[in-house]
């Protein structure tokens, strides 16, 4: 089985593996950095291969890209 692949707007390369129906694992595939991001999925489409990579991208976007660090502050200072 192979994954839908798109590519950001910073050039890194991504893997869309659907990890249930409703949410969609985002996989870094070009560089050995960052983390997998977890998305919903759209609700008029199930599939990967059928949403555009504009729109790949912004999920991507409004999810985070992974790439960056925590969001939140180290309560412990660390």
């Amino acid at each position: 089985m192979g994954y839908r692949r798109f590519t950001d707007r910073d050039g890194v390369t991504w893997e869309v593996r659907d990890a249930s129906r409703a949410e969609w694992e985002l996989v870094p595939v070009s560089t050995g950095r960052g983390r997998a991001v977890r998305v919903r999925a759209p609700s008029y489409e199930s599939d990967p291969f059928e949403v555009s990579t504009e729109e790949l991208q912004r999920l991507l976007e409004a999810a985070g890209s992974g790439r960056d660090g925590p969001t939140r502050r180290n309560p412990f200072g660390d």
